[in-house]
C-alpha cells in the first residue's frame, strides 16, 4: 500500500536536489565556455566509476562506487563547493558539510537516509577499497579538464605543478595505475608551459 507521506518525504529530497545544479565548480567544460555543475561532476565520476573500475587498487563494488559518488557532494547544496587548493576555504569545510548532511539526508524516510549518510561518511573517510577508488576518481576529474583545456582553472587560481601533485598523490591509494598517468600528463603540462612548475614572482 503506498505510504503518502514516505512517498512526500522521497519526491521533497528528490526535488531539494535539483539545487545541486546550481552549484558552479572551478573546472571549466570541454566544449563549452561556462564551468562545470557539481550534479554534472557527480553524473562524470558515476560512468568513471563504470569504466575504469579495473584501474582500482584493490577489486570493489562498482555499484557501491557509483553510489558513493553520486551522493559525495550533495552536501554541497548548503555548504557550497571548496576548491581543492583554497586553504582557507578548507579551514571549516567539514563542519559546513556536516551539517549540510544533517538537514539533507533528513529529509529522506530514516531507513533511506541513514543509507545514504551512510554512504557520504564512508567516502569522507577513505577507509574502504570502494571509497579511496572513488575519492581517486573524485581527484583525477578536475585534473583532466584542466590537462586537457589548457590549464584554464590551473593558471586563473595560480595553481603549481607541485601543489597539483601534493594534493592529488593519494589518488595512488585507490587507483595507482590512474595516478600514474595523471603524473605523466602534469608532467607534458609543465613541458608544454600549461602549468608552472612554481610560483610567480608577484604571487
Amino acid at each position: 500500500m503506498l505510504d503518502p507521506d514516505r512517498l512526500a518525504r522521497q519526491l521533497e529530497f528528490i526535488l531539494e536536489l535539483d539545487r545541486l545544479k546550481g552549484i558552479e565548480r572551478r573546472s571549466w567544460l570541454l566544449h563549452s565556455e561556462r564551468r562545470e555543475n557539481s550534479a554534472e561532476h557527480s553524473w562524470h565520476l558515476a560512468i568513471m566509476a563504470m569504466v575504469l573500475c579495473e584501474h582500482a587498487a584493490e577489486p570493489v563494488d562498482r555499484l557501491k562506487v557509483i553510489e558513493m559518488v553520486l551522493v559525495h557532494d550533495v552536501v554541497e547544496i548548503d555548504a557550497g563547493d571548496t576548491f581543492r587548493y583554497d586553504t582557507a576555504g578548507q579551514v571549516d569545510q567539514a563542519e559546513r558539510e556536516r551539517r549540510a548532511a544533517d538537514r539533507l539526508f533528513a529529509l529522506l524516510p530514516p531507513e533511506q537516509g541513514v543509507r545514504m549518510r551512510q554512504l557520504w561518511e564512508e567516502f569522507e573517510a577513505r577507509q574502504t577499497p570502494e571509497a579511496r577508488f572513488a575519492a581517486a576518481l573524485d581527484r583525477l576529474m578536475p585534473m583532466l579538464h584542466n590537462l586537457h583545456g589548457n590549464g584554464r582553472g590551473w593558471r586563473e587560481n595560480g595553481v603549481t605543478a607541485d601543489r597539483v601533485l601534493a594534493t592529488n598523490a593519494m589518488m595512488a591509494e585507490g587507483a595507482p595505475a590512474l595516478w600514474e598517468v595523471a603524473r605523466a600528463m602534469v608532467q607534458e603540462a609543465v613541458a608544454q608551459g600549461v602549468l608552472p612548475a612554481e610560483p610567480r614572482p608577484d604571487r
